[in-house]
């Protein structure tokens, strides 16, 4: 077993030792046709990096998440190239002369991960740059850990 230290999970690409890479919502509020809402989760500093978008990128994925924890895929929710099928989605929000991306999972029962959250400043046209999908790829396997933890803890509990 890795030490805390050496585990990507636990710097995040780069960042600082994180000693809680998962941040947990505890909204499992009534969703309006009786169903309860699955939990978010924030991977890394996602939660830190949503708070500093412009209001209206902030309310356009708070909006698309919220078709995620219903179950459901929102209009404005795509797959995310590379990653077959529709187990990771992005949701692209202009505003002003800027492009945002956000990026999340639905591939786990009864949770969805919010991956990454960033302003698109790639040259390359509509492409996500390779750091940025990096990032999203080490933060999925880091998603899958903590849910293969929490299901094993569900289990045992």
């Amino acid at each position: 077993m890795r030490r805390a230290a050496e585990d990507p999970c636990r710097r995040m690409a780069g960042l600082l030792p994180d000693p809680t890479p998962i941040r947990y919502d505890a909204c499992m509020d009534e969703a309006p046709r009786g169903r309860v809402q699955k939990p978010e989760r924030f991977v890394a500093h996602t939660r830190e990096e949503m708070r500093l978008l412009p209001d209206e990128v902030r309310r356009a994925f708070g909006h698309a998440l919220q078709f995620a924890q219903r179950g459901e895929k929102a209009p404005s929710a795509r797959p995310l190239k590379g990653y077959h099928g529709a187990g990771v989605l992005e949701v692209v929000e202009g505003y002003d002369t800027d492009a945002y991306r956000a990026v999340y999972t639905v591939r786990f029962a009864g949770v969805v991960y919010v991956l990454h959250v960033f302003q698109k400043k790639s040259p390359s046209g509509k492409r996500t740059a390779t750091q940025d999908l990096d990032l999203i790829r080490e933060r999925l396997r880091c998603a899958e850990e903590d849910y293969r933890q929490e299901s094993h803890r569900t289990r045992r509990g």
